[in-house]
């Protein structure tokens, strides 16, 4: 047998006593107002509609900052990331001229590496009779007499051989002194100049310091 649902309890507004005396009577709701009280509903609802719009106000300015933070954060990164490929495109650029004056240098003066050669190697060498230098087969005759006036500058009394050698590209030489020997190669070194370099800015990364300073 089921049970049919509790009514709910109704509440009389007025309630009387055994007399006959109102023993209750619900307070009825206001329908005429003083000229002060309406001022003072009126002050009561402006200073909670303005205490609703400041709150509003408040709450759109911090959602306008953090999205002006998150667009500064984005800017930032982008302009990270601008700052390195400018560096990269610097020393590219950098590398690029490098190689372009070194080379127009040894065109000019194509014997100037194998003299700093002689001079950094004057003391292994001093008592050697003969050095032999390897250098390309267009290279080998126009060297020829230059080292050996270079080699008496530098102290050195015994006699130069100049070798054509095959797979020596242009400016590079080989020198044998019997005890040791020696070589250089102008584009090898670029490219070591380059992969280190490369290397430089792969660990700095984007962690570099601003290209310009604080206040600037």
């Amino acid at each position: 047998m089921t049970q049919s649902p509790a009514h709910p309890k109704f509440v009389f507004d007025t309630e009387f006593d055994a007399g006959g005396e109102i023993a209750y009577a619900a307070p009825r709701p206001k329908r005429s107002f003083t000229p002060e009280e309406v001022e003072e509903i009126r002050a009561k609802a402006y200073s909670d509609g303005e205490r609703a719009a400041l709150t509003s106000i408040t709450a759109q300015q911090m959602a306008a900052v953090s999205e002006i933070a998150r667009g500064c954060g984005q800017a930032m990164t982008a302009l990270t990331e601008v700052a390195h490929a400018h560096r990269a495109s610097s020393a590219d650029l950098a590398l690029a001229c490098g190689r372009a004056i070194a080379g127009a240098a040894l065109d000019l003066f194509p014997e100037a590496p194998v003299q700093a050669a002689l001079e950094a190697l004057a003391r292994e060498i001093e008592s050697v009779p003969r050095l032999v230098l390897g250098v390309a087969a267009d290279e080998a005759e126009k060297l020829q007499a230059v080292l050996e006036e270079a080699a008496l500058k530098a102290g050195f009394p015994g006699a130069i051989q100049v070798r054509p050698e095959m797979g020596l590209g242009r400016h590079a030489f080989t020198l044998d002194f019997g005890d040791g020997s020696a070589a250089f190669d102008p584009a090898q070194a670029a490219q070591r100049v380059a992969d280190a370099l490369a290397s430089a800015l792969a660990a700095e990364g984007l962690h570099a310091e601003s290209l310009n300073p604080p206040g600037v």
